[in-house]
């Protein structure tokens, strides 16, 4: 983890934060997180309900203003929405989509959110819709949709109009194994072709797979970083050590030291 001291927006960094703090009157939600996400990786997120991760995710998305600290995504400050906005896509563990809207308006008006050209728009959202095994239901109602259409619908927004930083909460939430394998493979694809992808997800298999570097929150301060092998070599279990392994050792640890 770099020094605070240090400048941020790096060139070779999508995702940089010192001190990043969110209070709210005298709780810490988050605590002076200190973030370094090299361009084109998967960064996995992990920590209990409650440590801080989606407020994490805010502040970095620019929908939650830090209460003290820097961040900065691909070289702009969170604090410069506009210019972060266009870098980004966020899907937030509650999909942001219109009940009334079928699957198909809700990607064409997102579409022109974003100032895509019309021909470039179709073309796209056809494209994610048949990956994604929503063709078929592009013209039903989202209030019609299950958990796991509108999870993929909104992990298509995100990508629509492809971000160089893409943040996902809980992104295979209500899949089935089938739905959710493509999504892994979609993740592990755009980090390959040069994206950043910031990974918060209760399910370890999936970081195990996917991620570079893995960052564990409690109680709103990082309190482990590494690469899997990396964490995994810090915990002894008479035996291989698991990621659930180091989940558990580091957040024990710290729930114990607040007792």
């Amino acid at each position: 983890m770099r020094d605070s001291s240090e400048s941020i927006a790096q060139p070779t960094l999508a995702i940089e934060a010192s001190g990043l703090t969110k209070r709210y009157g005298s709780t810490a939600v988050v605590d002076s997180v200190d973030l370094s996400v090299e361009q084109g990786t998967v960064y996995g997120f992990l920590g209990p309900n409650g440590a801080g991760k989606t407020t994490t995710m805010r502040m970095l998305t620019t929908l939650t203003k830090p209460t003290a600290g820097e961040a900065a995504i691909m070289g702009a400050s969170v604090t410069d929405r506009d210019g972060v906005r266009g870098a980004i896509g966020y899907l937030p563990e509650e999909p942001p989509v219109f009940d009334e809207l079928t699957g198909l308006e809700q990607l064409e008006y997102f579409a022109r959110l974003r100032d895509i050209p019309t021909e470039d728009a179709n073309n796209l959202i056809e494209n994610w819709l048949d990956r994604f095994d929503l063709s078929d239901d592009a013209g039903k109602r989202i209030e019609d949709y299950s958990k796991g259409m509108r999870q993929k619908l909104g992990l298509i927004q995100a990508l629509l109009h492809d971000p160089s930083v893409v943040f996902l909460d809980e992104p295979t939430s209500g899949l089935d194994p089938r739905a959710a394998r493509i999504v892994i493979d979609a993740i592990a694809e755009m980090a390959a072709s040069g994206h950043t992808v910031f990974l918060s997800t209760h399910i370890l298999s999936v970081v195990e797979e996917l991620a570079d570097t893995i960052g564990v929150l409690n109680e709103g301060r990082l309190v482990a970083e590494g690469t899997p092998a990396e964490l995994t070599a810090t915990v002894e279990r008479g035996g291989d050590s698991s990621l659930e392994d180091v989940f558990l050792a580091v957040t024990t640890d710290v729930e114990r030291d607040h007792q």
